[in-house]
């Protein structure tokens, strides 16, 4: 059996983008590049759907570029190849229901978690804390942000111009064990922001409310000064929809 990439989903609707515009994106990318593709619709539903394993170099080079993310985040099952330049300038092969998975971090039996009750799928107000050392203050950031669940695995990408601090995307990538969801998280900071374009990331736990609507909890990352911070964050469910219309209404900072 193959297994959804929701991650891949999940950034794509976070951009509003159809897969025959996300395909486009990713022939226009190549273009741009002098590297040539012939992304179409039914490429990108292969790869949504798990039925190809991970894309040819010169297409992960495109989705690079289209996503503004390091392919290793896009969810992929297999790792993609390194690239192997033929007579007609492509690289490598799709790999086709490869049986190669993500390593796990430990070779003792694995342990099946609780499965998801319900679907938390839909349009979420994401808020969290930090302190911020340099200017000795406490400050919030909000992002809406698309999440989109397979099982128990929850992915979210906050949506284009959805952020008090412009140009901060937000990922995602959560797994749900009964109420308790765990995970990691990503923040690109904004290149002219106080923080010069610098990427975060740690870990957050949460738990979700009886009701399904909002999660709880805290995050962890490191600081500036090789120390571990933590805080709270919460997230908010704002609409049950994932259609093009919803996502484009949220796509406006939080007030």
């Amino acid at each position: 059996m193959t297994t959804p990439n929701s991650t891949l989903r999940a950034v794509r609707m976070g951009l509003l983008m159809s897969q025959d515009e996300f395909a486009r994106a990713i022939r226009d990318a190549g273009l741009r590049a002098g590297q040539r593709n012939d992304a179409s619709k039914r490429l990108v539903q292969r790869w949504e759907s798990g039925a190809t394993a991970a894309p040819r170099p010169v297409y992960a080079r495109a989705l690079e570029v289209v996503t503004g993310m390091p392919i290793e985040t896009l969810g992929f099952a297999a790792p993609v190849p390194l690239a192997r330049v033929s007579d007609d300038g492509e690289g490598g092969h799709d790999l086709e229901d490869s049986p190669v998975g993500i390593p796990t971090a430990s070779s003792g039996p694995s342990v099946q978690p609780t499965p998801a009750r319900g679907n938390y799928s839909g349009v979420w107000l994401s808020t969290y804390e930090f302190y911020s050392s340099g200017r000795g203050e406490t400050f919030t950031g909000k992002h809406y942000v698309v999440l989109l669940q397979h099982g128990n695995r929850l992915n979210a990408r906050s949506l284009p111009g959805a952020s008090l601090n412009p140009d901060s995307p937000l990922t995602l990538d959560l797994q749900l064990d009964g109420n308790t969801v765990t995970g990691t998280w990503t923040e690109q900071t904004a290149g002219d922001g106080y923080y010069r374009g610098a990427r975060y990331f740690g870990a957050v736990q949460l738990l979700v409310e009886p009701t399904g609507r909002r999660m709880a909890g805290k995050w962890v990352g490191f600081g500036k000064e090789f120390d571990v911070n933590t805080g709270p964050w919460e997230l908010r469910l704002m609409d049950t929809s994932t259609a093009k219309a919803t996502l484009e209404r949220y796509s406006q900072p939080p007030q």
